[in-house]
C-alpha cells in the first residue's frame, strides 16, 4: 500500500495531526504487513513490543482499505480506549469517512424490564444498594446508550447493576414488553450499520462465534478480524468452546422465577417457594467446599459425599421448579423464559454429572472439573484443545485474521500460539520495542535463593526485595504468582515498613477496584502495589510512580491444576514433552506480560526484580530470560542501589 509511508513517516498527516506523534519503522512495517493481510484475506500473527504503536499499525489499513472490520480486545479498559481516543483520532487524521460502532456485552448495559422488576421488589442487600438503583433508574431515562460505563456514580461492583442488566439467560428477547427502547438491541444496530464495530474477546465469542445472541450476521458480514491482546485468546477461547453452570446462575433463575411469580403469578404460592429452596440448594452447594479459591477435578469430588449429596439436591431443587414453571409458564413471558432456563440447567447438570459420552464436547476431550470462588461455585468442561474447534470457525467466508499483542511468540517462535487456535498456515511477524532498554532498564536476579518450593520461600523473596525496594523509595509493584504468596508478602513488608518507620504506603490487590487502586497507585508517587495475576497485565502505569517491579516466581501454572493436569496427560500420550510444548511456553508469556508493566514510556526507568533461581541456574531459564527486552543484566544488589542512586530519588541506608 503506497499510502502507508506518505502517513507515517515524521512529516505525515498521522505527524501532522496528533500531538506528540514519532516515526517508528517499527510502526510502518507492521502496517504494511496488515494491510497485506486484509488486502489478500490472510493469516496474519504479529509481536510488537511496548511502544511500537501497534493500535495505529492496525487502525491505519483498516480505514484506509474500507469493508466491515471487526477489531476485538481482552480488556474493557482498552476497548473504550479505542472506541473513544484512538480510532476517532485516526478516523480524523486520515480524513475518513468510515463510521465506528462500541459493542459491549449485555451485562454493560441497563435493561429496563429487569431495572422495573428490581425496583418493585425492593430487595436489596443494603441501603448503599438501594441508593445505587435509584441512580441507574434516574440514569435509564437520560442515557442514550445504557452503557454502565457513562454512570461512574455507582461502582461497577455494585451487586445493583445484577438487578438493572439482563444475561443471556433473562433475557426475553423479542417477547420482551420493552422491546423497542432496548439499549442491547440498540447497540446492535448501531454495530450492524457501522463500517469498524470494537467489541472484546468475551463478546466475540460469546455473541459472533456461538452466536448465542443474535449477532450471526454480523461476522459473515465483516472483511476482517483483529484481535489486539491476543495472546488471551486460547484461555477465552476454551471458556466459550467448553460448557458449565454454576450456582450464580441457578440463584438467578431463583431470584428472577419468585419476582416473575410475585408479577403474575401471585396465587400460586408453591412457585415462589420452589424457587426459594433451589435457591437454598444453590448456596448450600457452594458451601459443600469449603475453600474460597479452589480448582478440584472431578475425581476429587466424586467421593465427597457432601458434595454429592448437595449436587443431588441441587438437581432435585431444580427439577421440581421446573414443573412448577411448566405449570404456569403460559401466564408470562417472564415465566416462559424461566421454564426455559430451567431445562437448559437441568441438562447440563447431567452432562456434567454423568460423564464419558458427555465429557466430549464438538469431538474434542474435554475435561469436568469445579472452580470455587468467594460467593459461587461452577461446575465446568473444558475443551483441551480450541484448535480443531477454532479453524473451523474461521472456514467459510473468505476474510482476513490478524493477531496481535506484545506477548505472542517464545524467542522468535510462534509455533506454541499459532498451534493453540489452529492458525497452521498463518504469516508471522516480530517487532521489537523501541525503548532503549539497555540504558533504561535492568534486569536483578538475587543471589542464594531457595528453591520455590521450599518452606520460607516468600520470606527469602521479602529479605531480597526489600533492599531494592528501599533503594527505589517505593514506586514498586511487587506481583506474585498465587493469593496465598500476595497476602503473606503484603502483611511481611508492612512489618519491615513500620519497623524502619518508612512513610511507604502499602497497598493490596482486592482492597479497592483495580482502576481505584492504580488512580491511588499513581497519586501517591511512593506506594508499593502488592498484587497478583489481576496486575500481571492491561496495567499501564507511566512515569515515575513506578520504577521497580518484582516478580517473586516465574509463573508456571500449578501443575496439580485440573485443566492443566489433564492437559499434561494428554500431550504424554501424544508423545510430546509437556514441558517444553506447552508449560514453558505460557510461562515465558505470562514473564512476559510481568515484564511488560515496567517500561511504559520512551522516558521510563526501571528495575524488573525476578526472585526466582530458576531464571539463572537451570538451563530453561535462558529461553526465557532471552525473550525479555534486551536489559542489563546482573546479580549484584550494590547495582540495582546505584541505578536509582543515579535518579537521585533513593533512600539512603
Amino acid at each position: 500500500m503506497t499510502d502507508l509511508k506518505r502517513i507515517f513517516h515524521a512529516g505525515g498527516v498521522l505527524a501532522t495531526a496528533i500531538p506528540g506523534y514519532r516515526e517508528r519503522p517499527q510502526q510502518q512495517e507492521m502496517a504494511a504487513h496488515i494491510a497485506e493481510a486484509i488486502e489478500h484475506n490472510k493469516v496474519f500473527v504479529a509481536e510488537a513490543g511496548t511502544g511500537t504503536g501497534k493500535t495505529f499499525a492496525y487502525l491505519v489499513p483498516a480505514l484506509l482499505l474500507g469493508g466491515k472490520i471487526i477489531v476485538s480486545t481482552g480488556t474493557k479498559t482498552l476497548q473504550d480506549q479505542l472506541f473513544q481516543r484512538d480510532l476517532p483520532m485516526v478516523r480524523d487524521a486520515l480524513k475518513s469517512g468510515a463510521s465506528i460502532a462500541l459493542l459491549k456485552g449485555r451485562a454493560n448495559y441497563v435493561c429496563p424490564y429487569h431495572l422495573e422488576r428490581a425496583l418493585a421488589e425492593g430487595k436489596l442487600n443494603s441501603r448503599t444498594e438501594a441508593g445505587h438503583l435509584r441512580s441507574i433508574a434516574k440514569f435509564a431515562k437520560v442515557t442514550k446508550s445504557g452503557d454502565k460505563a457513562e454512570l461512574s456514580a455507582v461502582p461497577e461492583e455494585s451487586g445493583a447493576w445484577a438487578l438493572a442488566t439482563s444475561t443471556r439467560d433473562n433475557c426475553l428477547g423479542q417477547e420482551c414488553p420493552y422491546v423497542k427502547g432496548c439499549f442491547v438491541l440498540n447497540a446492535r444496530r448501531e454495530a450492524l450499520a457501522a463500517d469498524i464495530v470494537v467489541v472484546n474477546h468475551h463478546l466475540f465469542f460469546a455473541d459472533v462465534m456461538l452466536k448465542d445472541d443474535g449477532l450471526g450476521e454480523l461476522l459473515p458480514a465483516c472483511n476482517a478480524v483483529i484481535f489486539d491482546e491476543a495472546h488471551q485468546l486460547p484461555e477465552t477461547a476454551s471458556l466459550f468452546f467448553g460448557d458449565g453452570v454454576g450456582t450464580t446462575q441457578l440463584i438467578e433463575l431463583a431470584r428472577d422465577a419468585r419476582v416473575e411469580a410475585i408479577a403474575a403469578a401471585k396465587d400460586y404460592p408453591p412457585l415462589q417457594e420452589a424457587a426459594r429452596v433451589l435457591d437454598k440448594a444453590a448456596r448450600d452447594l457452594r458451601l459443600a467446599i469449603r475453600s474460597d479459591s479452589a480448582r478440584l477435578t472431578f475425581s476429587q469430588v466424586e467421593k465427597d459425599d457432601d458434595f454429592q449429596h448437595s449436587l443431588a439436591a441441587g438437581e432435585a431443587a431444580l427439577a421440581d421448579l421446573g414443573r412448577h414453571l411448566d405449570t404456569q409458564a403460559a401466564r408470562s413471558e417472564g415465566l416462559q423464559n424461566c421454564l426455559r432456563r430451567s431445562q437448559e440447567f437441568s441438562i447440563k447438570l447431567k452432562r456434567w454429572r454423568v460423564g464419558d459420552k458427555a465429557a466430549k464436547l464438538d469431538e474434542e476431550i474435554c475435561v469436568r472439573w469445579v472452580e470455587t470462588f468467594a460467593h459461587s461455585l461452577s461446575l465446568n468442561m473444558t475443551p483441551l484443545s480450541v484448535a480443531d474447534i477454532f479453524k473451523r470457525q474461521m472456514d467459510g467466508h473468505p476474510r482476513a485474521w490478524i493477531f496481535t499483542s506484545a506477548t505472542l511468540a517464545v524467542g522468535p517462535d510462534f509455533s506454541h500460539y499459532c498451534g493453540a487456535l489452529g492458525l497452521d498456515e498463518a504469516g508471522t511477524g516480530l517487532w521489537g520495542s523501541p525503548f532503549d532498554y539497555a540504558r533504561n532498564a535492568l534486569l536483578y536476579c538475587p543471589p542464594d535463593m531457595p528453591e520455590p518450593n521450599t518452606p520460607g520461600y516468600s520470606d527469602a523473596v521479602v529479605a531480597a526485595a526489600w533492599p531494592a525496594i528501599r533503594a527505589s523509595n517505593g514506586r514498586a509493584f511487587v506481583l506474585c504468582t498465587s493469593l496465598r504468596a500476595m497476602r503473606y508478602i503484603h502483611s511481611t513488608l508492612a512489618e519491615r515498613i513500620h519497623s524502619d518507620a518508612l512513610d511507604m504506603p502499602l497497598l493490596l490487590q482486592g482492597d479497592g477496584s483495580r482502576s481505584e487502586l492504580l488512580r491511588r497507585f499513581r497519586q501517591l508517587g511512593n506506594a508499593v502495589l502488592v498484587a497478583s495475576q489481576s496486575f500481571w497485565e492491561g496495567v499501564d502505569v507511566r512515569g515515575e510512580a513506578l520504577s521497580l517491579v518484582v516478580i517473586d516466581k516465574l509463573p508456571f501454572a500449578p501443575p496439580d491444576d485440573p485443566v492443566l493436569a489433564a492437559r499434561i496427560e494428554h500431550l504424554r500420550r501424544a508423545g510430546k514433552n509437556p514441558f517444553f510444548d506447552y508449560q514453558l511456553p505460557r510461562a515465558v508469556i505470562n514473564m512476559k506480560q510481568g515484564a511488560g508493566r515496567l517500561i511504559r514510556d520512551e522516558r521510563d526507568r526501571g528495575v524488573l526484580m525476578v526472585c526466582d533461581p530458576r531464571l539463572v541456574e537451570k538451563s530453561y531459564g535462558r529461553r526465557i530470560w532471552q525473550s525479555l527486552p534486551p536489559m542489563r543484566r546482573t546479580r549484584d544488589i550494590t547495582d540495582v542501589e546505584q541505578f536509582f542512586a543515579a535518579e537521585g530519588l533513593g533512600l539512603t541506608a
